[in-house]
């Protein structure tokens, strides 16, 4: 999907921070990046950045560059099963992305207060965590383009054209798991709109333990109604992924009056690529934190 993956060509990656790691309950390094917040602009406290599907740590960089320059310390994480952690469309439970991201956070401590920014399916897993029991391993969040189900009304169909769904496969193998038979949970179910050239970077494909981790849980109404934490929502109103206009009605149903920003002249990438969307985003973190 040409839309979402050729706007790369043109960022420029030559002050790309070399991968740090952390090591996860389970032994295994995870790799994240970090950016120091800029000397001229006063503490903000940090924002850990979450990628969208199939991607790495570093789509998120001219991102993570303007919250430093705006005076966060910002960390972009590689979720496992992508770039440099462990292997990529696997994980080995569904659960364990929390499980990793409770462990960075204990890891590294980011400076306090803590705001985690997901976008897309990274925004999806946001979601997923502000809804749980452990939503207060941060202050807020903030959802930029967030995927919330492959049935939510917001969701165009095969998501535009970025994904191709092996639902037959995925109701089976969630019957099975009902069962608690979770043998085949590493089978793939979700393939991407890659070109050759870049599948040996990015993640083709997933199993149906990372689609099914990496994105809120199936009630994801459920989600939205249990997050206690801030919250914020941003789209571009040329998203080709999802509909910009339903969010506000989704959130609604929830039982939330949580504004969205829909931002003029945005598609899906451009969220975490155009300045319009930075701009946007870091006012939408300082609102964030008057909130707590």
């Amino acid at each position: 999907m040409g839309s979402i993956i050729d706007p790369f060509s043109s960022v420029d990656f030559s002050d790309l921070p070399p991968p740090a790691s952390f090591t996860a309950r389970d032994g295994i390094k995870l790799a994240d990046r970090s950016y120091a917040p800029a000397a001229s602009a006063p503490g903000e406290g940090s924002v850990v950045l979450i990628h969208g599907s199939s991607a790495t740590s570093s789509s998120m960089h001219p991102m993570a560059k303007a919250f430093s320059a705006a005076g966060f310390t910002t960390y972009a994480l590689d979720v496992r099963g992508h770039g440099g952690s462990g292997r990529k469309g696997q994980i080995a439970y569904i659960g364990q992305l929390e499980d990793d991201l409770t462990d960075f956070m204990h890891a590294v401590s980011p400076p306090l207060p803590v705001t985690l920014a997901g976008f897309s399916s990274g925004g999806g897993f946001a979601v997923r965590l502000a809804g749980s029991s452990r939503q207060d391993l941060f202050q807020s969040y903030l959802l930029l383009a967030p995927f919330l189900s492959h049935d939510a009304p917001t969701l165009r169909p095969d998501s535009g054209g970025w994904t191709s769904v092996g639902l037959p496969r995925i109701i089976a193998l969630a019957v099975l798991n009902g069962f608690g038979v979770r043998t085949f949970n590493s089978l793939p179910v979700l393939r991407f709109g890659l070109s050759e050239n870049v599948k040996a970077i990015l993640t083709p494909e997933y199993s149906y333990s990372l689609a099914m981790n990496f994105c809120p849980h199936r009630d994801y109404l459920g989600d939205l109604r249990s997050i206690h934490r801030p919250f914020r929502v941003l789209i571009g109103a040329q998203d080709e992924v999802y509909y910009p206009d339903r969010f506000t009605d989704v959130l609604k149903q929830a039982g939330k009056d949580t504004p969205v920003t829909v931002i003029p002249g945005v598609d899906h990438i451009h969220v975490i690529l155009s300045p319009t969307a930075f701009e946007q985003s870091i006012e939408a973190l300082k609102t964030l934190r008057s909130q707590r």
